[in-house]
């Protein structure tokens, strides 16, 4: 099983009270926001991680892990501390924000599903910066391949064909998907017996949550293969659909109050809020 995790770097999520607009309205200030992997990616790379191994220690690893990302070269961080966690290796497509959209991203990494030989894509469900949950969907219609999205487990059967459990509106559906397919994943798929190869113990638990990589393994990953490639080298480039135009601040909360009797608080949403 050959699977690509595409990543990407966003702002810190936990601090994104310090993203600041610009006094123009025309760009977002990350100054005091460190980066970070997206974490719906991270959840996606642990799952690649525990489909090409046994789970045990020492583990025996049986396939490939690929990470790629479309980003500026400071990027190459995250992807080395990707390396270090158990990929195999990486490719990072130079390029900037403002030449990217889910159209764009979703043509480069259905190339370099082909490139590379995948049969899986496994992938966060979305970014926490745009939100947009369209890539996923997106490259599976480029490649005509099957596709899971909002997945919370995964059961190998085979290195072929895999049990998946939907997180859908009121519940759960399950699906099995014959590879060569597109995954992407929800924050449950992290939990310890949510993700086994067809090597996986059945009494087999996972720790909650991503792994982290020791120290010898962070030394190591300097030397795993890190491939650069120009955005221009995947032409026709399809012309951007999203420009972000302008960004606002929303007007503050005004804070609640009490009223006395029904008959004021009509009053109050007739007059006042405008919603009678």
């Amino acid at each position: 099983m050959r699977i690509l995790v595409p990543l990407k770097q966003v702002p810190d999520p936990d601090n994104s009270n310090k993203i600041r607009v610009s006094s123009d309205n025309l760009s977002l200030d990350f100054g005091s926001s460190e980066p970070k992997t997206n974490p719906f990616d991270e959840y996606a790379l642990e799952t690649a991680l525990r489909l090409t191994e046994d789970g045990r220690s020492p583990r025996v690893r049986k396939g490939e892990t690929i990470l790629a990302t479309l980003a500026t070269p400071d990027a190459d961080v995250m992807l080395r501390a990707g390396l270090a966690t158990g990929a195999d290796r990486a490719i990072r497509v130079t390029a900037v924000d403002d030449e990217l959209d889910s159209a764009r991203v979703a043509h480069v990494l259905a190339q370099l599903t082909l490139r590379a030989g995948c049969d899986l894509v496994l992938m966060g469900k979305q970014t926490v910066d745009g939100d947009s949950n369209e890539v996923g969907q997106r490259i599976a219609a480029l490649l005509g391949w099957p596709q899971a999205t909002f997945v919370s487990k995964i059961t190998a059967r085979s290195e072929s064909t895999l049990d998946l459990v939907r997180e859908v509106d009121g519940g759960v559906q399950h699906v099995t998907l014959k590879l060569p397919a597109v995954v992407t994943v929800d924050l449950r798929i992290v939990s310890p017996d949510a993700v086994r190869s067809h090597m996986t113990p059945i009494d087999f638990l996972y720790s909650s949550g991503v792994r982290f990589a020791p120290l010898p393994a962070i030394m190591q990953a300097r030397r795993k293969p890190l491939l650069v490639e120009e955005l221009g080298a995947f032409q026709p480039l399809p012309k951007r659909q999203l420009k972000y135009i302008r960004y606002e601040i929303p007007p503050a909360k005004n804070g609640g109050r009490v009223v006395a009797t029904v008959g004021e608080l009509v009053n109050v949403l007739a007059s006042e809020a405008k919603v009678l």
